[in-house]
C-alpha cells in the first residue's frame, strides 16, 4: 500500500488525542469512522481514559504491537510535534496533523517548524497532511478522519464527484452545494498548510479513482505544478474532467523581468495558461465551481459548439440567443429538411429556424414537444440543446415535457440543458436526471463551460507531454545588446529584419547603401533595453550624410547617458499591416512562459496578449490569437485580406523551443514583429534578450 493510498483507504486508523466528546476535534473523527461504515481498525490514543466512544484506548501510540496505516494528530502545540515524531518512529505511513498555529500564523518561525517536522517524518518514510488540516473524507470506504461539522448538517452520499482543497471550508462548501442538488460526493479532502503532501499531489492520487466523473479543486497556491500536471494527466487518461478554483497569489512569485513580458505575464495569467495547457477548467467563484456539475455526470461527449434553443416563449428564445452569442456558442439555422418537417407540426406563426419558438400553442397541445424533438434530434447541424419552459401550470402536461425531453437526450446522446425557473416545471426534468437552471444565462454558461472544457481536454491530450519544471532561483541576468539579441533569435529560426552592426560612420553609410532604400539607425548598447526614450532610434534615413549624422547622434546620446557604445544597427525599413509581439520569461514555479499578441509602443498601456506554456504548436498559437481583441483584424475586416500568420506562428513555437532548450535565457522581447498579407513580410524589427549570468540547475 502506497503512503497516499493509506491516507485515502487505510486499514487502520489511530486517533491521538481521542475524545469522548464528538463535538471536539479529537472526538469527531471517531464518530465519523463509526457512523460512515469504516471497516478497518480504529485505535483511540488517550492516556487518561480506558475507553472512548465505546472503544478501548491505548495510553501511547508506542504501546501498539504494530503501526497503524494512518494517524490523526488531534492534540495542540508542542504535543502535536512530539506526537508526529512518535508516529514516524512507529512506522506510521501517513499522519494528518490537525493542530494549527504553524506556517499559517507565523510565516518565519512557523514555516521553519513545519520544514523541520516534515524532514524528520520523511527521513522515517512517513508523509504528513497538514498541519492546520480539517482532515479527509472518503465516503466510498467510510474513511472519514475529519472534524468538519458539515457532514452532520448535510448527510453524505457516495457519488461520482471528488473535492480536494487547501482550505477546510472550501472542501465542504462545494460538498454542501452539490448535496443540495442531490449529487453524491465520494471524496472531500482538506490539506491545510501543505507542508508535505500538497493539494496537487493529493489530487493526483484522488484522480486514480475510476468511480469519479468530476474532480473539483480549490487552490490558494500552486507551489508544485508538476504534481498538478500529473493529476491532469492521470485524469485525462480515463476522461475525468478537473475544474479548479484558484484564488490568491503565490507568496514568492518571480520578480518581473526587465522587459515588457515581465509586466504582461503576471502570475495570475500564467496560472490561466498552465491550467489550459493541462486541460483544467478554471472557475471564477464557488458557484461557478459547481454550476455545470450535472453536465459532467451525464457521460456526454460534445462534438461542437452549435446550440439549438427550443422554447414556448419568444423572450426565452431571444435571451438564449444573446447568451449563446456572448459565450461563443453558435445558433446555426436548422437545415431546410428539418425546418420543413417542423412547419408541418407547428402553427404557421411559430419560428422553425433556430431558436425554435413553439409559441403558446404548447398550452393547447402538450404533445408538441414529443412531436418536434425527434425531428430536431436528426438535424446534423446541432451539437447541444437548450430547452426553455419559463412558465407552465394548469393545462400544461409538464410531466410529459420532462419525459419527452429525457427520451430526446437519450436518443441524441448530446448535451441538453433546461431553463425552468418554476419549481413545478423544473421538477419533472430534474427527476429524470436533466440539468435544470433558473435562467438562460446560467444554462448557457454551464453548457459553454462543458463544451469548451471538453475541447480543452482533447487539445491537452494531443499535446506533447511537458517535462518537469525545475524551480527558478533568483539569479542576476545581463542584457544582450540588440545585435546579439537579434542574432540569438535568428539562430533559433525567428525571422529578423536585414541589418548590420556598424562601429564607424563609414561602416554605417556602407551598410545603408548595401541594404538599399530608407534605413533605420539605432544605437546599440548592452546597458540600454529600450532605446526610443533616449533618442537612439532614427527612422527612414536615405543618403550618406543623414546616416552618418544619426551614427554620431546615437554615440553622443549613449555618452550622455553613461552607457557603453557597441556601435549602431543599420536595418532595412520594413512595414507591415500590423505590429505584433513575442515575449518569454521564466516563471518561478511554472518555468518558461511565452507571450503572443498585439505589439507596438502601447503594448503595456493597452495589452492584448495571450500566454502559452511550452510545449505548444502552431495551432495552439492560432487559437490563442483568435481569442484576442485583434482577432477580427487578423482574420481580415472591411475588405482587407487576412494577415499571413504562418511565419509568426512558427516564430512563436521557435521561442517556446528556445526557452525550453536554452536555460541561460532569462527573458526576451520581440517587439515589434511586423506581419502583412504576404508571409514574407514577417520580420522582427527589435529584440531584447536577458541572459542569466550562470546556467540554472536542472531537475
Amino acid at each position: 500500500m502506497s503512503n497516499l493510498a493509506a491516507a485515502l483507504d487505510p486499514r487502520s486508523v489511530a486517533v491521538i488525542g481521542a475524545s469522548e466528546n464528538p463535538d471536539k476535534i479529537g472526538g469527531r473523527p471517531l464518530l465519523y469512522l463509526a457512523r460512515f461504515g469504516f471497516r478497518g481498525e480504529v485505535i483511540p490514543v488517550n492516556p487518561r481514559r480506558e475507553e472512548v466512544q465505546g472503544l478501548r484506548t491505548v495510553p501511547r501510540l508506542s504501546d501498539l504491537d504494530r503501526a497503524p496505516d494512518l494517524a490523526i494528530v488531534a492534540v495542540p502545540g508542542e504535543a502535536a510535534v512530539a506526537a508526529l515524531d512518535e508516529c514516524g518512529a512507529m512506522g506510521v505511513k501517513v499522519a494528518i496533523m490537525m493542530a494549527s498555529g504553524f506556517g499559517e500564523t507565523d510565516s518565519q518561525h512557523g514555516k521553519a517548524a513545519e520544514r523541520a517536522m516534515v524532514a524528520r517524518a520523511r527521513a522515517r518514510g512517513m508523509r504528513v497532511i497538514g498541519p492546520n488540516s480539517q482532515g479527509l473524507a472518503n465516503f466510498g470506504t467510510g474513511a472519514v478522519p475529519s472534524f468538519s461539522s458539515m457532514f452532520l448538517e448535510v448527510p453524505p452520499l457516495d457519488g461520482p464527484v471528488g473535492i480536494v482543497s487547501q482550505s477546510g471550508a472550501m472542501s465542504v462548501v462545494p460538498y454542501g452545494l452539490l448535496r443540495g442538488r442531490g449529487i453524491g460526493v465520494r471524496h472531500t479532502h482538506a490539506t491545510g498548510n501543505d507542508a508535505d503532501v500538497t493539494v496537487c499531489e493529493l489530487a493526483a492520487a484522488v484522480a486514480e479513482d475510476r468511480a469519479l466523473k468530476l474532480l473539483l479543486l480549490y487552490l490558494e497556491s500552486i507551489p508544485d505544478p508538476h504534481h498538478l500536471a500529473q493529476a491532469a494527466e492521470v485524469a485525462r487518461s480515463h476522461g475525468l474532467p478537473i475544474v479548479a478554483l484558484k484564488s490568491g497569489r503565490t507568496e514568492a512569485g518571480q520578480a518581473a523581468a526587465q522587459s515588457h513580458t515581465g509586466a504582461l505575464a503576471n502570475e495570475d495569467r500564467v496560472v490561466d495558461a498552465f491550467l489550459e495547457q493541462h486541460g483544467i477548467w478554471r472557475a471564477r467563484d464557488t458557484a461557478d465551481l459547481v454550476e455545470a456539475a450535472e453536465l459532467y455526470l451525464k457521460g456526454w461527449r460534445p462534438e461542437g459548439r452549435r446550440m439549438v434553443a427550443i422554447s414556448n416563449s419568444g423572450a426565452t428564445c431571444v435571451m438564449a440567443a444573446d447568451a449563446a452569442s456572448a459565450a461563443g456558442l453558435t445558433l446555426a439555422p436548422l437545415n431546410e429538411a428539418t425546418q420543413g418537417e417542423l412547419r408541418t407540426i407547428l402553427p404557421s406563426f411559430a419560428s422553425v429556424r433556430n431558436p425554435v419558438d413553439i409559441t403558446a400553442a404548447l398550452m393547447t397541445n402538450s404533445a408538441l414537444f414529443s412531436q418536434i424533438l425527434p425531428v430536431i434530434a436528426r438535424d446534423p447541424s446541432a451539437d447541444a440543446f437548450l430547452v426553455g419552459v419559463p412558465v407552465a401550470g394548469r393545462a400544461y402536461d409538464v410531466d410529459a415535457f420532462g419525459r419527452d425531453t429525457a427520451a430526446f437526450a437519450a436518443e441524441t446522446g448530446k448535451p441538453v440543458v433546461i431553463v425552468a425557473p418554476q419549481e413545478l416545471v423544473a421538477k419533472p426534468f430534474r427527476e429524470r436526471g436533466l440539468p435544470v437552471f433558473p435562467g438562460e444565462g446560467a444554462a448557457v454558461r454551464a453548457l459553454h463551460q462543458f463544451v469548451l472544457h471538453h475541447e480543452r481536454m482533447q487539445a491537452a491530450a494531443a499535446r506533447p507531454r511537458a517535462g518537469a519544471v525545475a524551480p527558478v532561483s533568483q539569479r542576476s541576468s545581463r542584457l544582450l545588446d540588440e545585435a546579439r539579441s537579434l542574432a540569438r533569435l535568428a539562430e533559433a529560426g525567428i525571422p529578423v529584419v536585414p541589418h548590420r552592426l556598424c562601429r564607424t560612420p563609414e561602416e554605417a553609410v556602407a551598410a545603408a547603401a548595401a541594404l538599399g532604400g530608407p534605413v533605420a539607425v539605432k544605437g546599440c548598447s548592452p546597458d540600454v533595453a529600450h532605446k526610443s526614450e533616449l533618442g537612439l532610434v532614427h527612422l527612414g534615413l536615405s543618403g550618406a550624410a543623414p546616416v552618418a549624422a544619426a551614427f554620431e547622434a546615437c554615440r553622443a546620446a549613449l555618452g550622455r547617458h553613461g552607457s557603453s557604445f557597441a556601435g549602431v544597427i543599420v536595418a532595412a525599413m520594413r512595414r507591415g499591416r500590423r505590429e505584433l509581439m513575442l515575449g518569454a520569461h521564466r516563471d518561478a514555479f511554472f518555468g518558461p512562459v511565452v507571450v503572443v499578441g498585439d505589439g507596438g509602443k502601447y503594448v503595456e498601456a493597452m495589452p492584448d496578449v495571450a500566454l502559452l506554456l511550452p510545449p505548444f504548436d502552431e495551432d495552439d498559437v492560432r487559437r490563442a490569437i483568435g481569442r484576442l481583441r485583434i482577432a477580427p483584424v487578423v482574420a481580415g475586416t472591411r475588405g482587407e485580406p487576412p494577415l499571413a500568420l504562418d511565419r509568426y506562428l512558427a516564430a512563436a513555437v521557435a521561442v517556446g523551443r528556445l526557452m525550453t532548450q536554452d536555460r541561460r535565457i532569462a527573458s526576451l522581447d520581440v517587439n515589434p514583429i511586423v506581419v502583412g498579407s504576404d508571409p514574407e513580410t514577417c520580420a522582427a524589427l527589435d529584440a531584447v534578450v536577458f541572459e542569466s549570468d550562470e546556467e540554472e540547475d536542472t531537475l
